[in-house]
């Protein structure tokens, strides 16, 4: 079992606030650590709102590589994803949450722990945190999050519930 930090990309970041639940984050992992790169991606879009936030999130942090170059090792992965693996490798990641198929095979292969954002509501609903899985699925497709339909079906068995359309 690793001791490290839990490192976050910009999608179950995004997706989460989308959810206004970012909270769980905090409640399931305590600090979370995002590299510059996700910071910036993440300030794209509704900058001085998410720029606030971050301000007054102490438990999220912002950690620069120390070895910048590193990130380049993952030349076909954006600048987050890849910023996400080299500082996982970087502090030995606890857990790395991302949702981009390419970054979670990369981590795979890295072996480091894996999970995206449904396994973050199903962790969530397992603590009692939320109650049900399936309408924040809801709310997340209709936000415009590409989630393939297999693992939609594959999260709702693991939470023992059904799609609510």
């Amino acid at each position: 079992m690793h001791s490290g930090p839990v490192i976050l990309n910009n999608t179950p970041l995004v997706a989460l606030w989308v959810l206004n639940r970012l909270d769980l984050l905090q409640s399931l992992y305590d600090v979370v650590s995002i590299p510059t790169a996700v910071r910036d991606e993440f300030l794209a879009v509704s900058r001085e709102r998410r720029q606030q936030f971050l301000a007054r999130s102490s438990w999220i942090q912002v950690t620069p590589l120390h070895t910048p170059e590193y990130a380049l090792t993952f030349s076909d992965l954006d600048a987050g994803e890849a910023e996400v693996l080299a500082l996982a490798v970087e502090q030995a990641a606890r857990l790395v949450i991302i949702d981009e198929r390419k970054g979670r095979r990369y981590a795979k292969r890295l072996g480091l722990p894996v999970t995206g954002t449904l396994g973050v509501l199903l962790a969530a609903k397992a603590r009692g945190m939320i109650v049900s899985v399936a309408p924040l699925i809801d709310i997340l497709l209709e936000n415009g999050l590409y989630l393939h339909s297999d693992l939609i079906e594959r999260t709702l068995q693991a939470a023992g519930e059904k799609m609510q359309r």
